[in-house]
């Protein structure tokens, strides 16, 4: 990623089919960091997988992304969105 930026990243659990949603500077360390069990937030809900990112140059920005993007209005922003990725990582799971 590019450096200089914040991130709001989404993931999506595939053992409770919920969202983790976090903000970094660095959104493949985090990735990473979640995919190897380091956060306790993610480390019962393994595995996970980025479904999507944003980029901004305002850490308060992103901060504030974040937060919306964590309540329910936010989440089911982020399912509208994201249906058709949930729907085929869904069917991926099936197969």
């Amino acid at each position: 990623m590019k450096e200089g930026f914040y991130y709001v990243y989404v993931l999506w659990s595939l053992r409770d089919k919920k969202f983790y949603i976090g903000y970094s500077d660095n959104v493949d360390r985090r990735y990473l960091e979640h995919k190897r069990g380091d956060n306790v937030s993610t480390a019962k809900r393994l595995p996970v997988k980025l479904i999507f990112f944003e980029a901004y140059l305002s850490k308060a920005d992103a901060l504030r992304r974040e937060r919306y993007f964590k309540t329910t209005k936010g989440k089911a922003t982020l399912r509208q969105m994201l249906r058709k990725s949930l729907e085929d990582i869904d069917k991926d799971i099936k197969k």
